[in-house]
């Protein structure tokens, strides 16, 4: 019988379906970071449906349950863990977007979430953010926790714009036509991560197409529950970017997986056939290369010790682990290595790191540990937030150890030079002070 949900909401029947489908088994348990890190049931996935359910049956109050959904990073590791096909993604991403209409924040908390969705999702806005905040590192231990964290992320220095053509031809015979999705927060942080890929892909016999007009994935909006700032930018993508591509390539876990939910944050809509169409033409960068084909590269001239970050999106969203690893493996002089706990978060899930700051830290930390146990040379791993909160929480603990993404190790292949190699030198692990 389908649960009574108390909601007139279109995805309320994906939401019910997800909660029946759970069976309180609880092979999601050791899947989920937060409930290996507080050993709390209501931390769980099915502690969490549990708390959904009572609450979307009126039978419980929605603050009561608030905390322990905030505290869920949605990096969706319970989905390939559920025996019963439980899609979680569905029921958290309609919960949020349900109780963000009607939740109470304080003043600080209704601030800080408004300065999230009006900066990071515009590049230009974030650019002059993040330069003004660099201001206000200064004052970090008089902020409240939620300004600094935000502050607290920011890099000393930010990187250069890097330039792209709207058209970047392919180079030899052609293979393919992709349009390549930019990021906002990547365009401001690591701009160097689009320009490396586009090059990457047009080496391999791709035209790539880039936008200029492109808006941000909505993946950010999705995450904290603001659906309709979401589906008014998923729109702009919807007409800036062309229709006859092979694929939309994205760079960032995040956003790849954020666009795949176009048809369930436009279910019901007029927009609802091209959301759907839009989606399935998503792919992320090294599923759609491994998919094409590298052409052979020069490789490294000496051995790199290199471990492969999974980004949980990526990984348990979207079920791409073995082609960034094909990838890494036609590298000549290149070792993949393993390590431990590799399928769970890094902490940065979206604005988590934000919100939830102490939890991040200590799910960057363990990370970390894993990473450096195995001494390796180089990261590498194949999204924005997991970079970032790598490279802090390296710096943290005195360790100049290169964190890049997949497409900037790959650069040599294209005939290009990375980004980072010469600054850091990839066959040193060295500690810092």
């Amino acid at each position: 019988m389908r649960h009574q949900i108390v909601s007139d909401d279109l995805r309320a029947p994906e939401m019910a379906e997800a909660i029946e489908k759970c069976v309180h088994c609880g092979f999601c348990l050791p899947a989920c970071p937060t409930y290996n890190l507080l050993g709390e049931e209501m931390d769980s996935p099915r502690g969490r449906i549990y708390l959904m359910k009572n609450v979307l049956e009126e039978r419980l109050a929605a603050e009561e349950a608030q905390p322990y959904i905030d505290r869920c990073l949605g990096c969706m590791a319970c989905v390939p863990a559920c025996p019963s096909g439980v899609e979680y993604g569905d029921l958290l991403v309609g919960y949020r977007a349900l109780q963000e209409k009607e939740r109470q924040r304080s003043p600080l908390d209704a601030l800080a979430r408004k300065l999230v969705c009006e900066t990071l999702p515009y590049p230009r806005r974030f650019r002059l953010a993040a330069r003004t905040g660099k201001i206000g590192k200064a004052l970090l231990p008089a902020l409240p926790a939620s300004f600094a964290s935000m502050l607290s992320l920011l890099p000393e220095k930010l990187p250069p714009a890097r330039s792209l053509p709207p058209v970047l031809p392919a180079q030899g015979e052609q293979r393919g036509k992709v349009a390549l999705l930019l990021g906002c927060v990547q365009q401001v942080l690591a701009p160097e991560i689009s320009y490396a890929a586009a090059h990457v892909l047009a080496a391999n016999g791709v035209e790539v197409h880039i936008p200029p007009e492109q808006g941000c994935c909505s993946s950010i909006l999705l995450h904290v529950g603001a659906e309709e700032q979401a589906q008014v930018i998923a729109r702009r993508n919807f007409d800036e970017i062309p229709e006859d591509v092979d694929a939309i390539i994205t760079t960032a876990a995040g956003c790849g997986s954020g666009m795949k939910d176009y048809p369930l944050l436009f279910k019901g809509q007029p927009d609802a056939e091209r959301a759907s169409a839009f989606a399935r033409k998503v792919l992320d960068f090294s599923a759609y290369l491994a998919g094409l084909g590298l052409r052979a590269g020069p490789g490294f001239a000496s051995e790199r010790r290199v471990v492969y970050q999974d980004a949980c999106h990526l990984l348990h969203a979207q079920g791409h682990q073995g082609e960034p690893r094909t990838l890494l493996n036609q590298v000549p002089n290149l070792r993949l290595l393993s390590i431990a706990d590799a399928g769970m978060c890094c902490g940065s899930a979206g604005t988590y790191n934000i919100d939830q700051p102490e939890i991040a830290a200590e799910l960057a930390r363990r990370k970390v540990e894993s990473i450096l146990a195995a001494q390796p040379n180089l990261v590498v791993s194949g999204n924005i937030g997991c970079i970032m909160q790598l490279r802090q929480e390296l710096a943290r603990q005195g360790w100049a150890l290169p964190v890049l993404h997949i497409a900037e190790l790959l650069m040599p292949a294209a005939g290009r030079s990375s980004a980072y190699a010469g600054e850091t030198g990839w066959n040193e692990r060295t500690p810092i002070g």
